[in-house]
């Protein structure tokens, strides 16, 4: 199997290497360590907006899942729902776990489970790791069409839960109006709302796989604390349609999913951990410009936790950031080399297997990724948020910052708002109060940033504009 490489006890390649040679070094990458998390906290990557944002949007979870009556629960997922990225920043990662299905791991008694309820097997022998088939083993009463549709034959009369035919399914169902559909995206659902809103719609099954977890859980760790890996293993997992990538049955494969437990995880992060995460991505974007998800924030985000696993927490703070960003872009240069990463919550399976990456591109990220390494902390100005802010006057970004911040908390607690404010069709009821008074205070903030904006020489007089530049 393509796979087969990567072997589970490799996360020692994550703990720190050390990379300064002497006491002014030290000093001076631990000057610029400093400066870089007070820049990044300006722009809205500080604890109370991150905490903010998972605030609402685990809310905001909840209240779709209360409007699906007990069929379906609601996540959002990615970085949404782990608070890294603001209003317009990117999609919005939304997971519906389907609730009348449950997905059982092999040597699991299916008898536990009400007898309404659909069960499926897994089977997970030569398929690739963190995969699985699923068998029909009971059906339940009601099952949704979207899962009684999709089975298929095994060749040997038994019946397979298709993943293809189940995102087919799922992709045909009746959308509110003021949402565009796209083109479907692997297992998810890619859809624009309202114009500006663009959202992954991805629909998942639950799946009991006690096995899994209680492997993850053994491991012996400086991190995540006991309390959080209990958490994290109550949470379980999810199986989403999507196969193995070149796998000869890729259509009827499933992939095991921690997305909630993956939350809580960047939810334990401490500051440090979370900008290092933070900073990880704005190199992807702004520097390796990835064209087809070669390397994802996924990449990255695994090898945060096996750093943040394998180290003592104590050794990440405000004055080590960059020091561990230089860690941190050594692993992925390493995994780049061997393409071999193991993923943080089933280890065999190597994240790199489906990369998809071609010679050419695997020369230059090398190549960059080195030179990087040989600029020490001078790196940092590599990227065009973090050289702006330095080179800039900080009382100008402070204030620009507060503005910001502000107008994103009025537009989370709208959104969240104007669902508890609208029908089963999606219509939203614009007399309600607190509807009324948030939509006066985000066009006041609007209107004062858009007015020092000019008074500044700015060329930006659309009220549009001026709300999409702030909140991207």
């Amino acid at each position: 199997m393509a796979e087969s490489g990567t072997r589970p006890d490799e996360p020692e390649r994550f703990q720190r290497q050390g990379s300064v040679s002497s006491k002014q070094d030290l000093i001076q990458w631990e000057n610029a360590s400093v400066e870089t998390c007070t820049i990044l906290s300006w722009h809205c990557y500080g604890p109370e907006i991150i905490q903010a944002r998972r605030d609402a949007y685990r809310e905001l979870g909840k209240l779709l899942t209360a409007r699906a009556r007990g069929t379906g629960t609601v996540i959002i997922t990615g970085s949404k729902g782990e608070g890294l990225s603001s209003y317009l920043e990117s999609d919005v990662d939304v997971l519906i776990v389907h609730n009348t299905v449950i997905c059982l791991e092999d040597d699991v008694n299916s008898s536990a489970f009400p007898g309404e309820i659909t069960v499926l097997r897994s089977l997970s022998r030569k398929i690739y790791h963190g995969h699985c088939r699923l068998l029909l083993e009971r059906c339940g009463n009601p099952i949704i069409k979207q899962v009684s549709d999709a089975f298929c034959d095994d060749g040997y009369g038994r019946e397979l839960l298709s993943s293809d035919l189940f995102v087919n399914n799922c992709s045909n169902e009746v959308w509110p109006e003021g949402t565009v559909q796209h083109e479907r995206a692997g297992p998810s659902i890619p859809s624009t709302v309202l114009g500006h809103m663009h959202r992954d719609l991805v629909h998942a099954l639950p799946y009991y796989c006690p096995s899994i977890l209680s492997k993850w859980a053994a491991r012996p760790r400086h991190w995540p604390p006991p309390e959080a890996v209990q958490r994290i293993v109550s949470l379980g997992a999810v199986l989403t349609p999507i196969g193995f990538k070149g796998s000869e049955y890729q259509h009827v494969e499933w992939r095991v999913c921690f997305n909630a437990g993956e939350i809580e995880l960047i939810s334990n992060l401490n500051d440090t951990q979370t900008k290092l995460y933070v900073l990880l991505k704005m190199i992807k974007n702004d520097v390796l410009h990835p064209r087809k998800k070669e390397v994802s924030s996924y990449t990255l985000k695994n090898i945060v936790l096996w750093m943040a696993e394998n180290n003592p927490q104590a050794s990440f703070h405000k004055k080590s950031i960059l020091q561990w960003l230089h860690e941190a872009l050594d692993a992925l240069r390493v995994a780049l080399i061997t393409l071999e990463l193991p993923y943080y919550m089933i280890p065999e399976r190597n994240l790199m297997a489906t990369s998809g990456l071609d010679e050419e591109q695997q020369r230059t990220w090398i190549s960059t990724i080195t030179d990087m390494l040989n600029e020490g902390p001078k790196m940092i100005l590599r990227l065009p948020k973090i050289r702006k802010a330095i080179i800039a006057h900080p009382e100008p970004l402070r204030w620009y910052s507060g503005w910001r911040i502000e107008l994103e908390l009025l537009l989370l607690m709208r959104f969240n708002r104007a669902v508890i404010c609208s029908d089963e069709n999606g219509k939203v009821d614009h007399t309600d109060a607190i509807m009324q008074a948030l939509d006066r205070r985000i066009n006041e903030v609007d209107t004062d940033v858009g007015m020092r904006m000019i008074m500044e020489g700015s060329r930006v007089t659309n009220a549009d504009a001026i709300f999409n530049r702030i909140l991207m």
